[in-house]
């Protein structure tokens, strides 16, 4: 049975989507260690955490517009 090279320990795994929206949540909660985030500046694209953190800011914003209007009847 043939390994993947990829799955190799210290090998550092490629970057998912999921990995950069796990990302992007503990950093807005500000619960990022700081050695976690240096490993995680060299594994993902800079231009794929951007997207991730304004899809996330924008589904802040309009779920707080929803509750507004949702309390504000």
């Amino acid at each position: 049975m043939a390994t993947n090279p990829d799955d190799a320990p210290g090998t550092p795994r490629k970057a998912s989507h999921w990995r950069a929206v796990r990302i992007v949540a503990w950093s807005l909660l500000g619960l990022r260690r700081n050695a976690r985030h240096h490993q995680d500046q060299e594994k993902l694209p800079p231009l794929l955490l951007v997207f991730v953190a304004l899809g996330a800011m924008l589904a802040l914003v309009l779920t707080l517009i929803a509750v507004v209007h949702w309390v504000g009847g």
